[in-house]
């Protein structure tokens, strides 16, 4: 299969190319097209066989659930039920955007979207590409992050062809994405909404929100396993070993300047310590600590821009907002491999 790149000019879409697109997805095709968060995968939610042609694309496990992408509020009731004023509070306050949530599934939802279970996940994204997209495509769309499973999520289409080039039809060129860090999952089947996984919204905006909300267990504690079936799943790994290293940041420094004898050593590292390394290693700046969002914004390029780099290792990046979700990605692409000086 050849796969075709079509470049989108984000401030004038050419409408011609995304009903193409669209009707791919109708006919039970794969398209890849951008998000405010990573590249996605799409097919046609409704169909099982174009979800089973994502897991195959991707090499993902059949029990990791499809997220289901909206282009207008109205179209969750017809994939969903029980939507109580407690969602209804949620995508008021957050959609469009990026926050998925998790709801009870219509039987119009196949089994093979859902991963097997009973709830769907669902999120109307703000990107103005991929709502016409969905659009056109039928208004319901499965898509997850556009790599092959394991690897760094896309956040340009270069990275989506690297992953699946041959494998789809089609890629949709909207240049980088803007946050570059997935949705936050939350939960909603629960008494109290549970985040099954950490985004760019954190908890405490959700709280403004609702007033509650828990954290799985899960994510906090190795020991106890994810109920989002993906979170348990090797995720955003580049091809060298990473390991990364917390405590004090002078510590942090000395340690991995140690470890400068060898070739292909790399380092990431935040603005604020980037002279402070030996120029043996590969230095490579993700983004300033006063600014998280600059590390999420480059979090995947950066893995990615290090494959070829025999071992990796990288500070530690803990916080209070959006620095849990850098670090639970950075942990899962690290294996969980973590050195506390």
């Amino acid at each position: 299969m050849n796969t075709k790149l079509i470049k989108i000019d984000r401030k004038k879409i050419n409408m011609e190319d995304i009903s193409k697109a669209g009707e791919l997805l109708k006919n039970g095709e794969l398209v890849a097209f951008p998000t405010e968060t990573v590249y996605g995968l799409g097919g046609d939610a409704l169909n099982k066989n174009s979800a089973k042609a994502i897991y195959a694309a991707k090499g993902r496990p059949s029990d990791n659930p499809l997220i289901v992408h909206i282009h207008e509020v109205s179209s969750l009731e017809k994939i969903a039920k029980n939507i109580d004023d407690k969602v209804k509070k949620v995508i008021n306050a957050f959609w469009p955007g990026p926050l998925t949530i998790v709801v009870e599934k219509r039987d119009i939802v196949p089994y093979e979207t859902t991963g097997g279970l009973d709830t769907v996940a669902v999120r109307m994204p703000m990107d103005k590409v991929a709502l016409n997209l969905i659009e056109k495509g039928g208004g319901f769309v499965a898509a997850p992050s556009a790599n092959a499973s394991g690897r760094p999520s896309p956040t340009m289409a270069s990275h989506v062809y690297e992953d699946l080039q041959g494998k789809i039809p089609l890629i949709l060129d909207g240049g980088q994405v803007e946050i570059g860090l997935e949705s936050t999952i939350l939960d909603m089947t629960t008494e109290i909404p549970t985040i099954l996984r950490p985004g760019f919204y954190t908890r405490e905006d959700i709280i403004k929100v609702i007033g509650t909300c828990h954290v799985d267990k899960g994510l906090v504690d190795s020991s106890v396993t994810p109920k989002a079936p993906g979170m348990k799943y090797r995720h955003y790994a580049p091809k060298a070993p990473l390991t990364i290293v917390s405590g004090d940041n002078n510590k942090i420094v000395e340690y991995i300047n140690s470890k400068c004898g060898s070739k292909g050593i790399a380092v990431i590292c935040s603005r604020e310590n980037k002279n402070k390394y030996n120029d043996k290693l590969i230095v490579k700046e993700i983004g300033s600590r006063n600014n998280p969002k600059s590390i999420a914004y480059n979090l995947y390029k950066v893995l990615r821009d290090l494959d070829d780099v025999d071992e990796i290792y990288s500070e530690a990046f803990f916080g209070d907002d959006i620095e849990k979700a850098i670090m639970n990605r950075l942990l899962k692409a690290a294996s969980q491999n973590i050195i506390k000086l």
